[in-house]
């Protein structure tokens, strides 16, 4: 999800060469997810704005079983070269330029506005308390992704390091009786980091057995995401279980949780994937691929600072359901034109859009800068 980010690329003829090689179908996924985490939000925010019925919202349940499972396997697939080909430091230190770097941006970004509005009239001690939740809660994913980057990267001490140990790690983080700040969640994710490295490597058990029986296997894991579905509940998001095994029930709870998470996961990517190959050559396809697909980490901290702000304002209380989802469709598509206009203005503010949008300046600003150097 959140690395590989091209900032400003157009259409198929005229992509730049450094993603000339890349997979859209990955892009197209990454899209549809990032348009999927909006949604869910916009769920969360407006149309359930002060109750906590979005729990029990089948839409919510949909969107929440698998788009951030398989936004993380996605990540750690894309990564797995990053994770093996570059030296530890270099590694970790670039992951964190592209990922932490504009995530304590946009936090300063709210911070700053929270200042000038709502901070005036609370303690010191609880302005140091919520702004320590701004840089931890808002952007929980961001902060899964790095550490899931530098776990694995301490386990993958060698490209021919085995893959069980990876496996093992993942098994072992997952289950670790640590319930501090995010923990949880990263808990949660790392496993399917790990499935994305795992995916990524040359070895052959996947593709002999997987490939060979894929539609066997997509039915299979159809009827276990449907099952999976229908006894989701509140307790089964790691939000409120906190990937913890305590008794019989705990311990349904997240098995449900992971097996579920694991097969809609694999279904909605092989859905997503048969979809590009249909409708690639269509205009949608490719705005979802090239434009919200190649900028996810940017989507994801402009709607994560909207709906923080969001949460301190006072609205809709009374409002009928059709009102709250016109509200809701006028915030989804201020957010994507806000996030395109931030990519446009800022790919061409050279080292601006590396702190802004976690992207490298253009190419062609590099050039120019070079030739007048």
């Amino acid at each position: 999800m959140l690395n590989q980010i091209t900032v400003g690329a157009k259409g198929r003829g005229s992509r730049p060469a450094e993603i000339k090689d890349r997979d859209l179908s990955l892009d197209f996924a990454k899209g549809i997810l990032i348009t999927l985490v909006v949604i869910g939000h916009l769920l969360q925010y407006v149309i359930y704005r002060g109750t906590d019925d979005f729990w029990i919202s089948p839409y919510y349940n949909v969107i929440y079983i698998f788009h951030m499972p398989l936004f993380m396997a996605i990540s750690g697939y894309v990564s797995s070269g990053a994770i093996f080909q570059k030296p530890f430091t270099q590694g970790v230190r670039d992951r964190a330029v592209q990922l932490l770097l504009p995530m304590f941006v946009w936090c300063a970004f709210i911070f700053a506005l929270k200042s000038a509005t709502i901070y005036p009239t609370k303690s010191q001690t609880d302005v140091l308390l919520d702004l320590s939740k701004e840089v931890i809660g808002t952007y929980w994913f961001i902060w899964a992704a790095f550490i899931s980057f530098v776990l694995v990267r301490v386990f993958a001490t060698s490209k021919r390091l085995p893959m069980w140990i990876i496996s093992a790690s993942a098994i072992g983080v997952a289950f670790a009786p640590i319930t501090l700040s995010i923990t949880p969640l990263v808990r949660y994710t790392y496993p399917f980091y790990c499935l994305g490295v795992l995916f990524a490597q040359p070895i052959g058990w996947h593709k002999s057995i997987i490939w060979t029986h894929k539609s066997t296997f997509v039915f299979l894991l159809s009827i276990i995401a449907f099952i999976s579905l229908l006894l989701w509940d509140k307790q089964t998001y790691a939000f409120n279980n906190h990937v913890l095994i305590n008794d019989e029930e705990s311990a349904g709870q997240v098995l449900l949780m992971f097996a579920g998470s694991a097969a809609a996961s694999a279904v909605a990517m092989q859905f997503m994937v048969q979809c590009w190959r249909a409708a690639s050559s269509t205009r949608i396809a490719q705005f979802v691929a090239m434009e919200l697909g190649q900028s996810t980490l940017l989507f994801y901290l402009v709607q994560g600072a909207a709906f923080r702000l969001m949460d301190f304002i006072q609205f809709g209380e009374t409002w009928n359901l059709t009102t709250r989802i016109a509200f809701a469709s006028v915030v989804g598509m201020t957010i994507v034109a806000a996030a395109m206009a931030i990519r446009k203005i800022a790919r061409d503010l050279g080292y601006v859009s590396q702190i802004l949008v976690g992207a490298p300046p253009h190419p062609r600003l590099l050039k120019s800068q070079s030739a007048i150097n």
